[in-house]
């Protein structure tokens, strides 16, 4: 009998709406993952402490952790307190960096792990990885992908702006790493998973072609689609090619030589415009910036507040940060001098579209 079928790890549960954290008590309890409330509920600075009072009620015999930064030390602290007790499950509520950690502690004892998100500012609500700062600078880890994920748009709509569009320009970065992929794929043969592409492109399609605002409950749940569905994409595949490619390498070299420019969404959304103009796929270049300047991202080096010059000298060491992954800046390869005239006709397109 041959296999015509595999199985993929996804949460058990995606719940997307207001008033979602109220009903958290009685989520896990139904799909069985804590009847008794026995879990450990991770909790960083701002609304994660507000949010684990409103869920109190219904998780009786949880304990709450406090946590800050979002780094491997706390991580190990963090973890190390929970190999103290038996829990069912972790919850964790908050920021990417609160989660980020709650996420490592969890899959270091093998416990599972609930997201509770507070803010849409990039996939990592959903993703099998952590990103975690350490000594020698920012690791990524692999990790267990949650087993549920909650979103109440009562919170992400309190919190800063700003956040929410930077998962706006993290989302839509996966049209050009998906793009990446099968250029790769074109070009080396390098394996792709089509499946993946699916969930990670789909998503970001809906969002792109989404008419609402992020004061919309309909364009928030979009958005936290899309960011779900990419980490599930890295989940299916085994690796973050779906949802990492120039545009990526491109952010982490501006975190490497600009520290504090913008956001990750920020940059990676900038990243990818750039890309795909790399690429010469016009078509998508225009649907992009338009997306990007109507949600008031950065379309511009000028708008994420570096020179030209600095923007330049990061895509070309882009490269470096991922030496195992090819894309359109390693098809190119590109010196300075050239990426600068590409920059300049980048800018050229950008007024000619916008306005």
């Amino acid at each position: 009998m041959p296999l015509l079928a595999r199985t993929v790890n996804t949460p058990l549960v995606i719940d997307v709406r207001r008033g979602a954290v109220a009903d958290l008590g009685a989520l896990l309890a139904d799909r069985r993952i804590s009847a008794g409330g026995e879990v450990a509920v991770v909790v960083g600075p701002g609304q994660g402490e507000r949010i684990a009072e409103l869920c109190r009620p219904g998780l009786g015999n949880a304990d709450v952790f406090t946590v800050t930064g979002g780094t491997l030390d706390a991580a190990q602290e963090l973890g190390d307190n929970l190999h103290r007790r038996s829990y069912d499950a972790v919850v964790g509520i908050g920021g990417g960096k609160t989660i980020d950690t709650a996420k490592w502690a969890a899959s270091r004892y093998g416990i599972p792990m609930v997201t509770v998100a507070t803010s849409l500012a990039h996939d990592g609500i959903a993703s099998p990885t952590a990103s975690l700062d350490h000594d020698g600078g920012k690791g990524s880890y692999g990790v267990h992908i949650p087993i549920a994920i909650v979103v109440d748009l009562d919170f992400v709509e309190n919190g800063p702006d700003r956040q929410t569009q930077a998962g706006i320009g993290d989302a839509l970065s996966n049209l050009s790493a998906v793009a990446d992929w099968e250029l790769a794929h074109r070009v080396r043969q390098e394996p792709i998973d089509g499946l993946a592409v699916t969930l990670a492109r789909s998503g970001a399609e809906a969002l792109l072609n989404h008419p609402g605002k992020i004061t919309d409950d309909a364009f928030l749940t979009t958005l936290a689609e899309a960011l779900i569905l990419g980490g599930i994409a890295s989940s299916i595949c085994g690796s973050t090619r779906p949802v990492s490619g120039g545009c990526h390498e491109i952010s982490h070299a501006l975190d490497r030589l600009n520290p504090g420019t913008g956001s990750h969404g920020e940059q990676v959304g900038l990243g990818a415009l750039f890309c795909t103009f790399l690429r010469g796929d016009l078509e998508r270049f225009g649907q992009l910036a338009s997306c990007l300047h109507r949600h008031g991202l950065p379309t511009t080096p000028a708008e994420l507040g570096i020179s030209d010059e600095e923007f330049v000298a990061a895509v070309h060491y882009a490269p470096n940060t991922r030496p195992d992954r090819y894309t359109v800046l390693e098809h190119l390869d590109l010196p300075p001098a050239q990426i600068g005239e590409r920059l300049a006709n980048y800018i050229d397109a950008l007024r000619e579209h916008l306005g």
